[in-house]
């Protein structure tokens, strides 16, 4: 597993490149409530979610933009990690 290091803080990389990719190209710029659950399922790809993808995850919803809906969702599925 690759990981980048942004302002002091380790993340996973492959989870923040899918974020980049899921917002460029086609569409609207925004992570959709469909892409939203493909960031959560590649996050709990393991045994559970490491405290890197949590990081990972909270960075990428402070940074990325997000449809309405996906916002809700995501938020939701993050307070139950």
């Amino acid at each position: 597993m690759a990981y980048v290091t942004i302002d002091g803080n380790k993340y996973e990389k492959e989870l923040l490149e899918l974020a980049k990719a899921h917002t460029t190209g086609r569409g609207e710029g925004k992570i959709s409530k469909d892409e939203a659950a493909d960031l959560l399922k590649s996050a709990n790809d393991g045994q559970g979610v490491t405290g890197t993808e949590l990081d990972t995850l909270k960075y990428i919803r402070a940074t990325f933009d997000f449809t309405d809906a996906a916002a809700t969702y995501f938020d939701a599925e993050l307070d139950k990690l």
